[in-house]
């Protein structure tokens, strides 16, 4: 879930719907037990403004509550920076997941959360010191997940308040009325069935089914929470940390393909083939784990990648021959790298592509952006293809 970094539409909805409903549940949870909200800041900002002014009217109790508030702003920028600092010595590193580690420290923190919780048997009041523990890891937690999901999708989406969600609901809406209302028919295939099909492929829709997705999401992670609190008060939190643990397991357990220069080249830029073309193979990780090599495979960030190649690059062969099996987001890590390629005014070669595989691909979206000659069932014929390409852009 975290390898390709979500920067494809369906990993970017599935995360975001995933992880809404952690957020709903949590900040119900921390709600029902302390009187406050964690997960979103705006509320708590508020509350320092209307704190402060009434601690200088000399309202008893106003500045400890301005305090409490500051606090609650306090963790929600420290889980932020924590995300921050995780995920960017991550990609220092070189890791192929760089988003587990966040996610692992969201799990650790709602565990730690959860043990309070065990030991607070009734609300704590105001005063109780239980009441900054609890509420402190919980904002802790939520800072870390908005970071990273907003890490993740590049700042398409957010997790852990729905204003922005709604806001981009609204504009969203706008948009698909003025779409259906310049869209042509002409081009679509007759029928109900067709019509349907057509306008869910639009990008704006696709958008308004993500922005009501996270919101279902966000409150039926809070009417979770309320049940959850309702009948078992001390174990309420266990659901939302078993999930995140699962996920952060699987995500971590998963192989990764690796992409790999191949031998007739060098640096990326061939010996014995023209300038301006590369050849690179996708394998299978087994590095270690020689019984992972049967298992599904996640491709690594194909379009991070592209950024690394040599600029003199002008046509790059995709040799996925090597790799029987892919994970489901494969067709569309590939669009997202042929989209970087066409941007970069490069071209993409795929050779050991299967019929099936090339169908995978069409129904991902890479019809405008992949020609069928450039999905080759061979390597010597992927070859063939991209010298052909060359020639083609070649200056006279």
């Amino acid at each position: 879930m975290f390898v390709a970094q979500a920067h494809t539409f369906v990993q970017q909805a599935r995360l975001a719907i995933t992880l809404a409903w952690v957020a709903g549940y949590t900040n119900i949870i921390t709600l029902l037990m302390c009187g406050t909200v964690t997960s979103h800041v705006s509320g708590t900002t508020s509350n320092v403004g209307r704190e402060v002014v009434e601690g200088l009217r000399g309202v008893e109790g106003a500045w400890r509550l301005a305090f409490f508030a500051l606090y609650l702003l306090a963790t929600f920028l420290a889980g932020a920076i924590v995300s921050g600092l995780t995920t960017e010595l991550g990609r220092r590193r070189g890791w192929d997941s760089i988003f587990v580690l966040p996610m692992a420290l969201q799990a650790i923190l709602l565990s730690a959360f959860t043990l309070i919780l065990r030991m607070a048997h009734a609300n704590a009041p105001a005063a109780d010191d239980r009441l900054y523990w609890i509420t402190g890891l919980a904002s802790l937690a939520m800072g870390l997940q908005n970071a990273t999901i907003t890490r993740i999708s590049s700042g398409v989406v957010r997790t852990t308040h729905v204003t922005g969600v709604l806001t981009d609901l609204g504009i969203e809406l706008a948009q698909f009325f003025w779409w259906t209302r310049d869209r042509d028919l002409s081009k679509v295939e007759p029928g109900v069935r067709s019509r349907v099909r057509h306008t869910m492929a639009q990008p704006v829709t696709r958008r308004l089914v993500l922005l009501t997705s996270i919101m279902g999401s966000f409150a039926l992670g809070a009417g979770l929470g309320t049940l959850a609190f309702d009948y078992t008060r001390t174990y309420a939190m266990l659901p939302p940390v078993g999930f995140l643990l699962w996920i952060v397991l699987m995500d971590a357990l998963r192989p990764i393909a690796a992409i790999e220069p191949s031998d007739l080249v060098a640096n990326g830029v061939g010996h014995e083939l023209p300038q301006g073309m590369a050849v690179f193979h996708l394998r299978q990780d087994q590095h270690h784990r020689p019984d992972r090599q049967d298992r599904s495979h996640s491709l690594p960030n194909l379009s991070a990648w592209a950024e690394r190649l040599a600029p003199e690059v002008r046509v790059v062969i995709l040799d996925l021959g090597d790799v029987t099996q892919l994970d489901g987001d494969a067709a569309f890590e590939l669009r997202s790298l042929l989209a970087t390629f066409k941007a970069q005014d490069r071209h993409l070669v795929l050779a050991g592509v299967s019929h099936e595989q090339y169908d995978q691909l069409r129904r991902a979206g890479t019809g405008e952006l992949l020609e069928p000659m450039s999905a080759c069932p061979d390597f010597e014929l992927a070859i063939a293809r991209g010298m052909a390409i060359l020639d083609e852009i070649a200056p006279a």
